[in-house]
């Protein structure tokens, strides 16, 4: 004897359950919150092409030796300036390296610049935020009026400094990123804060006895977290052009790493010749930058509150 499957199990059953307006468990309002909010995105159709794009990249990324059709640093001299065609889908460089290969394998390179810059920035930008906000006084100011020192320059300008300080390569970059990306993070965590550093709950929160850093952990910095969820998703695009800058002004990753702003350098010479040969990397750039910007404003759509 069968038993009926329980009402959440089947699919309008699931449905009803989420978007119940009379949530049953505290598990049921944030599934039920995080399913309104899904809704909400989907119906967003530039920023469904912004998240198929970014899957179809990080996809590309973690499956590019799979994908690729060539070794992307294999030189070929005789095989050099081919256009498109079937034996080299996009075309080969001026050493007659497989351009599709090359730039398949610069996602990997770039996204994992990208992931590096987040992993250090993130953290760094909330806390700082968060701690300047909540404390005030003289900790506020400190903090602040340096988070303004590095927010005076433009981004690529101090990448640059940064990097000529130290040596030309990838890890130099990531740094160098990373350290003109934290402003405005740590700018935002602090407005947030400072928005709900008095409010009630907080009080609350500090009349039954819990210390500062329990505060700022348990109940300050989650509330932050969407907005710099939002902010590091539109600045994405920004880390995507700064690292390239850095490749083409030689002082990113270095030949013969494929990544796309170093292609970019190796064969600007042959933009009116052989137009795809420094186009093609360019076009990667442009496709990368505005995914992430099509996602982030997506997210901005259904995480800001001040959007609602």
């Amino acid at each position: 004897m069968t038993h009926a499957a329980p009402l959440q199990d089947a699919p309008e059953g699931r449905r009803a359950w989420l978007l119940s307006q009379t949530p049953q468990s505290r598990r049921q309002a944030a599934w039920g919150n995080a399913y309104r909010r899904w809704l909400q995105f989907r119906a967003n159709t530039l920023a469904m092409i912004g998240l198929v794009t970014v899957l179809a990249l990080i996809l590309a990324a973690l499956f590019a030796p799979l994908l690729a059709t060539h070794d992307p640093s294999a030189i070929n001299l005789e095989n050099r300036l081919q256009p498109p065609s079937a034996a080299n889908w996009l075309g080969t460089d001026d050493l007659g390296r497989d351009l599709y290969s090359r730039v398949l394998h610069g996602t990997q390179v770039t996204l994992g610049m990208v992931v590096a810059v987040v992993v250090l920035v993130a953290p760094i930008g909330l806390a700082v935020g968060v701690f300047a906000g909540f404390v005030g006084g003289w900790v506020d100011t400190l903090l602040m009026r340096v988070t303004d020192v590095f927010m005076a320059f433009p981004k690529l300008v101090l990448a640059l400094a940064f990097v000529a300080a130290l040596q030309p390569g990838i890890t130099s970059a990531v740094i160098a990123i990373a350290l003109t990306a934290w402003p405005p993070l740590a700018r935002l965590a602090r407005a947030e804060t400072l928005t709900i550093r008095e409010s009630d709950f907080i009080n609350a929160v500090r009349l039954t006895g819990a210390g500062r850093l329990r505060i700022i952990l348990r109940h300050v910095a989650p509330l932050c977290l969407p907005s710099m969820i939002v902010r590091v998703a539109l600045d994405i695009s920004g880390i995507i052009l700064t690292a390239a800058g850095l490749g083409f002004l030689g002082m990113g990753a270095q030949p013969p790493m494929p990544e796309w702003g170093t292609m970019i350098a190796s064969t600007s010479g042959f933009i009116l010749s052989q137009w795809w040969v420094p186009t093609i990397p360019g076009v990667a750039i442009l496709l990368a930058s505005l995914a992430f910007n099509l996602l982030g404003d997506g997210l901005r759509d259904v995480l800001d509150p001040k959007q609602e």
